[in-house]
């Protein structure tokens, strides 16, 4: 390193190779005799006992450094789908409570109940966020989005027996390989393919709306409105290649938010921010069991 010093720049300061070849050998070149090397030898032991104690400190984590880490992000991701689970239990029972041989239709208020009550706070949570993360509101939206999913999924259970299971394996494994991909580095979320999703986001959203329209007015019949008209590749119904569609959507989205909870963790972004990567992981798995769910019934009710 040089020195700002010029009394400082010879090569005995800046080359240790220097030493061996000054006039009188090494201990000449100490030129600050014993005292001086004493000193050095001191400072040396005490920087490498501070350097020794740093590495066997146990490392700092979200609670010491106050910053968001992907393992507390996890652990708040995983309370907030214990939530849901929960009431998903409790929206399963409530929804088939009423059935009886006399009376066999479920009751579907859980699952508006929990849809309107996950839509509201949504908004709330999306809104409120840049200001202040209020955790109760998030779990708050786990817990109506649980009633949802527990009542949708009873509701279909009972039209097509075995269908939840064979949903939930569907969703953990578009999960799990989509996670895989990324934590490989095989899989990045790019600003083009964003452009695309968005767009396809949009469009998508148009055209659910229009479904919902036509089937509210009975302009179209069927179960799940133009999803259940035949397409013209080999007659598969539209909702099973837009469902397909919408699935590789929803896994691009994890994507999204496993690289913004990166990026969040890389920025040193404040250790409440893990709630807000939890509540967009949990949107986006829900989303997404919706969709597999749907792309069975269709297929089973063909």
């Amino acid at each position: 390193m040089a020195l700002d010093n010029p009394a400082f720049n010879t090569p005995a300061f800046q080359d240790p190779r220097a030493v061996k070849t000054y006039p009188g050998g090494p201990q000449a070149a100490q030129l600050g005799g014993r005292t001086a090397a004493a000193s050095a030898t001191h400072a040396d032991a005490a920087a490498n006992a501070q350097l020794e104690g740093a590495f066997a400190a146990p490392p700092a984590g979200a609670i010491e450094t106050g910053r968001m880490t992907v393992e507390d992000t996890v652990l708040k991701t995983l309370s907030l789908f214990a939530v849901l689970l929960v009431t998903a239990a409790v929206g399963w029972v409530w929804t088939m409570a009423p059935v009886t041989a006399a009376n066999p239709s479920p009751t579907i208020v859980p699952w508006i109940v929990g849809a309107v009550g996950g839509f509201v706070l949504a908004m709330v949570v999306a809104f409120t966020s840049r200001k202040k993360v209020r955790p109760a509101l998030i779990f708050g939206y786990a817990a109506f989005e649980g009633l949802f999913v527990g009542g949708i999924s009873a509701f279909f259970e009972m039209m097509w027996p075995g269908i939840v299971i064979q949903a939930t394996i569907a969703t953990l494994v578009v999960v799990g390989v989509t996670l895989a991909l990324f934590a490989s580095g095989k899989v990045r979320a790019s600003k083009k393919a964003t452009k695309i999703f968005m767009i396809a986001i949009f469009g998508y959203l148009a055209f659910s709306l229009v479904n919902l329209i036509l089937m509210w007015t009975g302009v179209s019949t069927g179960a799940f409105g133009l999803r259940s008209e035949p397409s013209p590749i080999f007659g598969i119904p539209w909702g099973v290649l837009i469902g397909i569609f919408v699935v590789i959507m929803a896994a691009y989205s994890l994507v999204l938010d496993f690289d913004s909870i990166q990026q969040g963790v890389r920025n040193g972004a404040p250790r409440q921010m893990g709630w807000l990567g939890g509540f967009g992981i949990m949107v986006t798995v829900v989303w997404l069991y919706i969709e597999i769910l749907r792309i069975i019934a269709i297929v089973r009710s063909q």
